[in-house]
């Protein structure tokens, strides 16, 4: 059986690099691509930037103190999602199995190809195509899982690459930081911090058995994640068109606020999925049956987003079009299309920082415990 390959793949600060292609003006400069507001959030920001200690999801005043120098530009998702595309086709072209993570993350397994060709030899032959295609900066690592491929891409960055010889993953991960850790969020890090563990060296040190004492069942995960230990395969890409989801009632009804608290409903569910898979939709669209079985849909082009605020005005909009008040309703549904990947989660480009950090609140809940473990609560009805 051959030993695993795996490649990971991240394109250099996507949204600054996209912007920079399309303003070479910026080149060089402290750039901040986010919410040009007060209340805005930073969705990505240049290494010149970086320095000063601004970083992704910091709220836009606070970023704008520590670097007044910086150029701030609001996000295009489209043009970033047009050079996702291309660079997920020429990599799909070339790949015998591949993973789109995200708009700017890929994994590939190249497991038996040493054999044929040289892993790292295609690694950097494809990595060279996509930056003469396209001009983004794209950094890789290429080791035998994709827990220490993506550590080591985070290390050969900006704009390199990096291969871990096999045998030397607890090695090359031993001197890093617990945050290096992919999964390791400030919280978890500030407990391992308090247990006086600061190096990826030092947590592996710890027994099992304490660590799911202090942390659960993530203890487990944890230490193996210190211990290089990382089996999740490369999961085959395929690109979702779009999400959906309908409701019929046992009774025909004209209750117009069950109809639009079932839209809520729908819509924070869907929402969920969105940000769940890292995807935001462009265009959503209102179905509504009668007890006549006469059907009818009204649909919207919308600016990219995965909020459930958002979402849930335009979904009222469009009904409110679509509803004949002098007809029983027998259905309604919800669908997203013009589905694209995007990182971060959800649109910071509008959202406020307040917002940003509900929603991720909210999600951590809804990851855990259930999407329907916390919701708005005129969502919280039972079908008819």
């Amino acid at each position: 059986m051959d030993t695993r390959a795996v490649l990971h793949m991240d394109l250099d600060s996507f949204f600054v690099s996209v912007e920079r292609l399309k303003n070479p003006a910026f080149i060089g400069k402290p750039l901040i691509v986010g919410g040009n507001s007060a209340r805005g959030v930073v969705a990505s920001c240049s290494y010149e930037t970086r320095k000063f200690g601004v970083h992704s999801a910091m709220p836009m005043r606070m970023a704008k103190k520590l670097c007044p120098e910086a150029i701030v530009v609001s996000g295009d998702m489209e043009s970033y999602s047009h050079h996702s595309s291309i660079v997920s086709e020429i990599i799909s072209g070339r790949s015998p199995v591949y993973e789109k993570r995200s708009i700017d993350e890929f994994y590939v397994d190249l497991t038996g190809m040493e054999k044929f060709f040289g892993c790292y030899k295609w690694a950097s032959e494809t990595r060279a195509k996509v930056i003469k295609e396209t001009g983004l900066p794209i950094s890789f690592g290429l080791s035998v899982n994709k827990l220490v491929s993506k550590m080591g891409t985070s290390k050969a960055k900006p704009n390199g690459q990096l291969q871990i010889p096999r045998g030397t993953e607890r090695e090359f991960i031993a001197p890093m930081s617990i945050q290096k850790i992919p999964g390791v969020g400030e919280e978890t890090a500030a407990h391992l911090y308090s247990m006086g563990v600061k190096t990826i060296k030092t947590l592996r040190e710890i027994p099992v058995q304490l660590l799911q004492k202090e942390f659960g069942k993530n203890g487990k995960l944890i230490w193996e994640k210190a211990n290089a230990i990382d089996d999740s395969p490369v999961e085959p890409y395929d690109e979702q068109k779009s999400i959906s989801t309908e409701s019929t009632f046992n009774s025909d009804t004209t209750d117009i606020n069950f109809l639009k608290a079932l839209l809520v409903k729908q819509s924070e569910e869907l929402a969920f999925e969105l940000r769940k898979s890292q995807r935001l939709t462009g265009c959503i669209t209102v179905k509504v049956r009668y007890s006549d079985f006469n059907t009818f849909t009204q649909q919207k082009k919308i600016t990219l987003t995965a909020s459930d605020s958002t979402l849930i005005d335009l979904a009222k909009q469009i009904f409110d079009k679509l509803y004949d008040k002098r007809v029983l309703v027998r259905m309604v549904g919800i669908r997203y299309s013009h589905l694209v990947y995007g990182n971060p989660q959800i649109n910071l480009f509008e959202d406020t920082a307040e917002s940003v950090r509900l929603y991720e609140a909210m999600d951590k809940i809804k990851s855990k415990y259930g999407a329907v473990a916390i919701k708005r609560a005129v969502s919280a009805i039972k079908i008819r």
